[in-house]
């Protein structure tokens, strides 16, 4: 893993925090979630953190970034869990499952998360949850300092997002100040 993490910091490649990933680890375990989603594969860090959790957890991940998609094949064979992440190169609103999963993990562009919120709650399981990463974005979102216009407007979709999941009566969800920021909403 320690490799995977120096590729990231060389190349500036964002993974999640250790406090974030290590969240992720402990929820997958307490709720027996065999089945995970994930919105933006990146190199492939979250993806097998949280497949390594036991030996019996499929994941889907989903990256359109083509270098990374295949960084990530490479560090997915390495760690011989090919046979239980299936990637998938693509734009994720091009992508159409039928699959039901115990998770959705959204941690893919942050202007976008009420969308791939809205496109892939129809593939999470009764009861179960969508988790998302990156809520504090940096420290930013709660920052009084000035930004540039992209990302103040970056930060301003965040900040709709944090709403749009207060406000949603479908699910309860949970606002954890671990890692760079992380919501659980539960399907009710």
């Amino acid at each position: 893993m320690l490799e995977i993490e120096q590729y990231a910091k060389k190349y500036n490649i964002p993974i999640m925090q250790k406090e974030g990933i290590e969240f992720l680890k402990d929820f997958i375990k307490k709720n027996n979630i065999k089945s995970i989603l994930e919105i933006g594969t990146a190199i492939g860090y979250s993806a097998i953190n949280m497949a390594l959790v036991s030996d019996d957890i499929i994941v889907t991940s989903i990256e359109r970034d083509e270098l990374r998609y295949q960084e990530a094949v490479k560090n997915i064979n390495k760690f011989k869990l090919n046979n239980r992440i299936k990637l998938i190169n693509d734009d994720a609103f091009n992508v159409e499952l039928n699959d039901k999963f115990d998770l959705i993990f959204i941690d893919a562009a942050k202007a976008q998360s009420i969308k791939f919120f809205q496109k892939f709650e129809n593939n999470l399981n009764k009861n179960k949850y969508i988790i998302t990463d990156n809520l504090k974005f940096h420290g930013l979102v709660d920052s009084t300092e000035k930004m540039s216009r992209n990302l103040t407007q970056l930060v301003r979709k965040i900040k709709n997002y944090i709403e749009f999941l207060k406000d949603n009566k479908n699910y309860e969800t949970i606002f954890y100040d671990i890692g760079d920021g992380i919501s659980v909403s539960k399907k009710r």
